[in-house]
This record gives C-alpha cells, sequence and structure tokens, in this order.
C-alpha cells in the first residue's frame, strides 16, 4: 500500500503540486478563487501553454528550441502589418503561420541536415528574428488593428475565451499525434535513443525537422493572439517566453534528455507558472522577488525530477 502510494505521488506530483499551491495561495488571498480570477488565468497561461506544446515536441527528441520568444515577436509583426495594409484577416493569420513553419524549417534543417547543436542554432535564429523584427517595426509597435482582430484575443464563445478554446484544440491535435500516431512512436524511440532509432530505419532527420517546424507554428499561433489580445504588435513581444516555455515543459515532468514526457504535463506546468504569477501579483509581492520563486520552483522540478529517475 505504501509503494502504491509512493507511485502514484510520483505520477501526479505535478497536479499534486498546482493544488497544493491553489490551496496555499486561496488561503492567503481569497480573491484569487473568484470567476473572473480563473478565467484570468485560463487567459494568460494559454500563450505560454501553446508556445509550451510545441517546445514539448522538441524536448522529447532531446532538442531545444531558444527562438521561439522572437518567433512570436515576428508573426505578430508581419499579421499586424498585413492587417494595416489590407484588413484581411485570414491573409494576416496565413503569412503568420507561415512564418512561424519557416523559422521552424530553417532551425530544422540546420540541426538535423548541418549537424548543429540545437542551443546554438536556435540562440543564433532568435538573435536574427528578434534583430528583423525591430528593422521590420523600426522599434516602434504597430497599433490601432481592426476590432474583428482584437476579438481573437479577447472575444468569448459562451463563457470561455477564444484563446483557452484554441489552446484546447491544439492540446488534442498534439495528444492525438504523440500518442495515436506512427511520428508519435518515432518522436519518443529518438528521443530514448536515437543511435538505435537510425538502426531501426527511423528517418530521424524527417521527425527532428518536423518538431521545430511544429514549434515554429505553435509560437506563431502564440504571436497572433498576443498581438491580437493587446490591439498592437511590440518588437520586445515575446522576449523570454523560451524560458516560461522550458520550464513548463520541465515541471510537467518531460526529460530535457529527450524520450520522456506528456503533453498533459506540460499543460499542468504552465498552468503551475500562471498560478504563481497570479497569485504572487494578488499578494502584492515584488516582480524581483517573483523571478526569485520562479526560478526556485524550476530548479525543484529538476532536482525532484532527477531523483525519481534516479530511483526507476
Amino acid at each position: 500500500m505504501n509503494n502504491n502510494f509512493k507511485e502514484i505521488l510520483d505520477k501526479y506530483k505535478s497536479l499534486i503540486g498546482l493544488i497544493v499551491l491553489c490551496v496555499v495561495i486561496t488561503i492567503v488571498s481569497p480573491a484569487f478563487m473568484t470567476l473572473s480570477n480563473i478565467t484570468n488565468i485560463f487567459t494568460q497561461v494559454s500563450t505560454n501553454a501553446i508556445i509550451a506544446i510545441g517546445m514539448t515536441f522538441v524536448i522529447l527528441t532531446g532538442g531545444i528550441d531558444l527562438s521561439v520568444g522572437s518567433t512570436v515577436a515576428i508573426s505578430g509583426a508581419l499579421a499586424a502589418s498585413i492587417l494595416k495594409s489590407t484588413n484581411n484577416i485570414p491573409l494576416a493569420i496565413l503569412v503568420a503561420a507561415i512564418t512561424g513553419i519557416v523559422i521552424g524549417l530553417i532551425n530544422g534543417i540546420l540541426i538535423s541536415k548541418g549537424k548543429l547543436q540545437a542551443f546554438i542554432v536556435t540562440l543564433a535564429t532568435m538573435t536574427i528574428f528578434r534583430g528583423a523584427t525591430l528593422v521590420f517595426t523600426n522599434g516602434t509597435p504597430i497599433s490601432k488593428l481592426s476590432e474583428t482582430f482584437v476579438k481573437i484575443g479577447n472575444g468569448k464563445i459562451g463563457f470561455i475565451p477564444i484563446p483557452v478554446i484554441i489552446t484546447i484544440v491544439i492540446l488534442i491535435i498534439s495528444i492525438y499525434l504523440l500518442t495515436q500516431t506512427r511520428f508519435g512512436r518515432y518522436l519518443y524511440a529518438l528521443g530514448g535513443n536515437e543511435d538505435s532509432a537510425k538502426l531501426s530505419g527511423i528517418n530521424t532527420n524527417k521527425i527532428k525537422t518536423l518538431v521545430y517546424v511544429i514549434s515554429g507554428f505553435a509560437s506563431s499561433i502564440a504571436g497572433i493572439i498576443i498581438t491580437s489580445r493587446i490591439g498592437s504588435a511590440s518588437p520586445n513581444a515575446g522576449t523570454s517566453f523560451e524560458l516560461d516555455a522550458i520550464a513548463a515543459v520541465v515541471i510537467g515532468g518531460t526529460s530535457l534528455s529527450g524520450g520522456e514526457g506528456k503533453i498533459t504535463g506540460t499543460i499542468i506546468g504552465a498552468l503551475i507558472i500562471g498560478v504563481l504569477n497570479n497569485g504572487l501579483n494578488l499578494m502584492n509581492v515584488s516582480p524581483f522577488y517573483q523571478s526569485i520563486v520562479k526560478g526556485l520552483v524550476i530548479l525543484i522540478a529538476v532536482l525532484l525530477d532527477k531523483k525519481s529517475r534516479k530511483k526507476a
């Protein structure tokens, strides 16, 4: 019975951590558990969750994508620019999505075909596309976007915010890809042992490229939502988003060495970060201290994860 309890505790540690965090914050600040605040948390979390879902695909292969924040910025800037000149929302969304896919494709090809380290490649593209966004926008926001477009990030269908609905759709598709398709099986095999995956006849270069394309696409969708929510495209949008996304994936139990993890864990990780940020704001904790707390939470999550893997 004791061993079973330990297994359950280990398996659902992220979810248990989220519940405990919610209970503690509710005790300290009763305003936390109100419908408006919970809705606000889910809306705030949605963009990080979408980026983190894409990041999960990458990390499951043992890779990393530091360019997601820059992809958010340039996708949003291009979407806003097209909206200003044509007022064509479908075209703006399409161009933003293609931009994310192309950035992901560049990363994927350089890593898989060029045999370069993912950290170095995505660090370089992060810098390049952040610079490209600043050049494209002249360092100034593109604002006064159409009200119809702004509704994407601020509207609701029934009582559910549209960004949350988009996140749920992406979540369902991602779970299906990882659990019900050959691509998902190959991805886990690649993350577990790349040499064995190659010997099994898996096209590892193709899988590696595809995960970065997925990450780029997810980041572009997040870029569209953020641009819509604030009603303008800022050249500094997405700054440090890669850190929050990686944190969500790690806190959710995905191994940084690849081959082990779940999308549902990533969503819980994103919720933990969102709830933590919201709770600290409600308690009027200084943003400087918030960064320290967030860093400690990530560190504890990694240490616990390493400990549980050693036991396994």
